[in-house]
């Protein structure tokens, strides 16, 4: 299979020859095998792990997102991703930076809430006239 992790902004992984992916998902883990039919899963933060011949088991500290396999495909699209070799660091790292929201994205949540409030309240008050 070939996997590519996007980001936002970049490339975070691109790896061919990969045999198999364990990812999480809202109802558990999720393995992928190379002949696995075309799939869709959301995906919660946690580890995502894939194998290759060449560089064994690797570890990803992934946020939530989408993966996608088509084919001998997996695109795997996340907010956030961070690459180590300790899993105990990467699943502090998953519990201190994407499970907990920063102050500004707290805020900025609040303030989209009042605008969306504001807004349907004077959408129904034109729906009464």
């Amino acid at each position: 299979m070939n996997l590519k992790v996007l980001l936002p902004f970049q490339v975070f992984a691109d790896k061919t020859d990969v045999s198999r992916i364990v990812a999480e998902t809202p109802a558990g883990a999720f393995g992928l095998l190379p002949n696995r039919l075309d799939c869709v899963a959301a995906l919660t933060p946690g580890i995502l792990v894939y194998e290759t011949a060449a560089d064994g088991e690797v570890c990803l500290a992934v946020d939530e997102g989408v993966l996608v396999k088509t084919g001998p495909t997996v695109l795997v699209s996340v907010r956030r991703a961070i690459g180590g070799t300790d899993l105990e660091q990467l699943r502090a790292a998953v519990e201190r930076e994407f499970l907990t929201l920063d102050t500004q994205e707290q805020s900025l949540r609040s303030v989209m809430a009042i605008l969306e409030t504001g807004f349907l309240r004077r959408f129904m008050s034109f729906q009464h006239e």
